[in-house]
């Protein structure tokens, strides 16, 4: 027999289940700024001024629990974001004829959280090279060194810093405007990965993840820092051109693999990160090698030299290469990363990575 057939859930079910949640004077419904439903899950968007943000957390709440208790959605996240107030219109002026040629005297208006000296974007052309590994053993390995040190997870869509540096609970407020981050092995860690639940998929348009991305940065309480290491998703997307365009970002470092599909998709960034003026601080290979346990014997089982010599075709740093060590993929699956034991062996290749990354640093 047949199950009977059911209507998938809509933006609207979710409409007309918020209209029935209230706190006080103010409504949910009201607040909307964005809606999406993929298969029976929901997503849903609140806007609220910065703030209200501690306030407005029953409201959050009350929505989210609505929608899953309407039966009609499997699962169910509500964020809140800065409301912004539509600027008032002016009495329409006769148009202008631009001028010929744009005033090159105008500086581009990028900002940095005060307090962070610098900003290193860690990159990759493609997913699947141990990006992530690469920018959580960077950030520690500079804290080794003795810098004050952040870490941001930029990949708003796969978060996985949260998991990598063992990171649990949301993050808190101290005065309901600004986000405390996580700390932990000496880093001021945040993360998209810590206001979801570790299953549920983000599925945000451009614009909301350009919004969400500069809240990270310019809500949380950094303090002071000598670098702030940001882990950027795969490619040459929104959050990329929004951080290369929107921020004051010292430099970034691509991580590549040793094959030619992955060094094609490297050009790609460095030439992305050349027409947005970003200064790329190098290119480091990572899982070079096979170290094989027990000797000094080095196994090239992806290639030998290609980011090397990518490097130099492209007239850049080569940063080094990073093993394939069971003890660094096992590491960051446990949330304790090679680098919280600064002496290891796997430990070693980050220290000197770090390094040249702040004499690069040093220089811009």
């Amino acid at each position: 027999m047949f199950s009977r057939w059911k209507k998938p859930a809509s933006e609207a079910d979710a409409r007309s289940v918020l209209k029935g949640v209230r706190i006080g004077d103010i409504a949910a419904d009201e607040r909307i700024e964005d809606i999406i439903v993929r298969e029976s899950g929901v997503i849903v968007t609140l806007g609220v001024a910065p703030e209200q943000a501690a306030s407005m957390e029953p409201l959050r709440l009350a929505a989210e629990k609505a929608l899953l208790e309407s039966g009609a959605f499997s699962s169910a996240s509500v964020t809140l974001t800065h409301h912004r107030e539509e600027a008032p219109r002016r009495e329409e002026a006769p148009p202008q004829r631009a001028p010929k040629t744009p005033d090159k005297q105008t500086p581009n208006k990028r900002i940095r959280p005060d307090g962070v000296e610098n900003i290193v974007l860690v990159a990759s052309g493609k997913g699947g090279v141990g990006k992530s590994t690469v920018a959580v053993n960077l950030a520690l390995a500079l804290n080794a060194l003795g810098k004050r040190v952040g870490l941001l997870d930029a990949d708003i869509h796969g978060p996985s810093i949260a998991l990598m540096m063992g990171l649990e609970g949301k993050p808190e407020t101290s005065d309901g405007k600004t986000i405390l981050p996580k700390e932990k092995y000496g880093l001021r860690c945040m993360s998209i990965g810590l206001m979801t639940t570790p299953d549920m998929a983000v599925i945000w348009r451009g614009p909301m993840v350009q919004s969400a991305l500069m809240q990270l940065l310019g809500d949380v309480e950094w303090g002071a820092l000598d670098v702030l290491v940001i882990d950027l998703p795969p490619g040459t997307g929104d959050v990329q051109l929004t951080l290369s365009q929107q921020v004051d970002v010292t430099g970034a470092v691509i991580v590549s693999t040793p094959q030619e599909v992955a060094l094609l998709d490297v050009r790609r960034s460095i030439n992305m990160f050349a027409r947005v003026e970003v200064p790329v601080l190098g290119v480091v290979e990572n899982m070079a090698y096979f170290a094989v346990p027990g000797s000094d014997e080095k196994r090239y089982i992806f290639g030998q030299g290609g980011a090397r010599r990518l490097a130099d075709e492209m007239s850049t740093a080569f940063l080094g290469e990073i093993p394939l060590m069971e003890e660094i993929c096992a590491g960051v699956d446990s949330g304790a990363p090679a680098l919280t034991k600064p002496d290891s062996i796997e430990a070693k290749p980050f220290l000197e990575l770090a390094q040249k990354v702040w004499e690069r640093v040093q220089k811009s």
